[in-house]
């Protein structure tokens, strides 16, 4: 892909999206389009198609999504779903109909089974049931990799799907109502450790910074007391969901970054597949993976010599997991926390193990660089700067 070729990152505030931003740049793509959702609203069929009328992107990594962790996706179930599809439906369709060359799709291992077998391939995905916590937000993401997958069978398309691992880092959510499971345990051990100490001024600037249930720093100690206690924060202990038992792989956000954008630009859908099965029924795909358009050139599905092309997305993750206890260990290590963590086993646990096969990923030149106890590190230093 050229330097000077105009890139759309969609959700580039975000987590993920904001990490592609800086990762494209520090490359020398300086040609990068981005809009916020007061900008632009991806949901907004209309919207969206006179954003791509006027731009013209050469490609679109789409990192958007309406995400959150158990607590959001069992109180959201309907948004979790329609939201998501009304996105990728209006950026994938307006990708095709406007002549964009390359799509990067972000989903997640929630695609997977809730008993898939560990570590879990690419080919697990739709294989038995879902984890009923999450089906809304998996189903989405399930038809956006499938969305790509069909779009360059059935059009000779370029578009790419990407399934990273439970992800952290700069830009991560951390109010209470809807974050992931890091950085909710990181903002509660460490507002516990405060109100042990009773450090009041960083506890309001904490609440300033993030309310809960509209309590601010501007409320009342009773009344910051009494919304904290809620979310099982208490002086010098913490109760988490769950039992601590389940299983999880996280990955740093800039690793993410990294491996999306290796993907983005060097990696093209007939390296999945194989250039002679892809050549076989694109006549006009050459060598650079440029395709010939027009849909008369051929059909994947309906080519019966091509047999059954499915599960095309890629893993990204580090292959690695720990206990979320063990997590919450090294989070206590990492913030200096000498209270109790508690676990409140009557609350649901979600997937009991979820790792990822990687192997796809390394085979096409891509490994992780930061391990666990790092990254906690980094994101604890983020977080304490994002109060200042």
């Amino acid at each position: 892909m050229d330097k000077n070729s105009k890139i759309y990152v969609a959700g580039h505030h975000g987590l993920v999206g904001s990490a592609i931003w800086n990762n494209l740049r520090q490359r020398g793509y300086n040609n990068l389009i981005g809009r916020s959702h007061k900008e632009l609203d991806l949901t907004d069929q209309q919207a969206v198609k006179a954003f791509f009328d006027k731009e013209r992107p050469d490609a679109v990594v789409l990192a958007a999504a309406f995400v959150g962790g158990i607590m959001a996706n069992s109180l959201y179930r309907a948004d979790f779903i329609m939201q998501n599809m009304m996105m990728q439906c209006n950026v994938i369709g307006n990708a095709y109909s406007h002549g964009v060359k390359k799509l990067l799709f972000l989903g997640s291992t929630c695609i997977y089974p809730k008993n898939a077998p560990q570590p879990m391939s690419e080919d697990a995905l739709l294989t038995s049931p879902l984890e009923y916590t999450n089906e809304e937000y998996a189903i989405a993401k399930i038809a956006g990799l499938k969305m790509c997958e069909s779009y360059n069978l059935q059009y000779g398309t370029n578009y790419i799907a990407v399934m990273p691992t439970n992800l952290y880092g700069p830009n991560d959510n951390f109010h209470l109502e809807n974050s992931h499971v890091m950085p909710a345990m990181m903002r509660k051990i460490y507002l516990s450790k405060l109100l042990h100490e009773e450090r009041w001024d960083m506890i309001r600037k904490d609440m300033d910074k993030r309310p809960v249930e509209g309590t601010d720093g501007e409320s009342t100690k009773e009344e910051i007391t009494a919304i904290l206690a809620k979310y099982g924060i208490h002086p010098n202990k913490v109760v988490l969901w769950g039992t601590g038992t389940p299983l999880r792989e996280f990955l740093w956000s800039e690793d993410m970054a990294d491996a999306s954008v290796h993907v983005l630009l060097n990696v093209n859908f007939k390296d999945i597949i194989g250039i002679e099965k892809y050549s076989s029924v694109f006549y006009g795909v050459s060598t650079s993976g440029e395709v010939n358009r027009d849909s008369s050139q051929g059909r994947g599905g309906a080519i019966p010599q091509l047999g059954e092309i499915r599960n095309c997305h890629i893993n990204v993750g580090t292959g690695k997991e720990l206990t979320i206890r063990s997590l919450a260990e090294i989070i206590v290590r990492t913030i200096g926390f000498e209270g109790t963590v508690e676990f409140d086993s009557t609350k649901p646990d979600g997937t009991p193990r979820k790792l990822i096969n990687v192997d796809k990923l390394h085979s096409l030149g891509w490994t992780h660089k930061v391990e666990i106890e790092d990254g906690v590190e980094r994101l604890f230093k983020w977080y304490k700067e994002s109060l200042d």
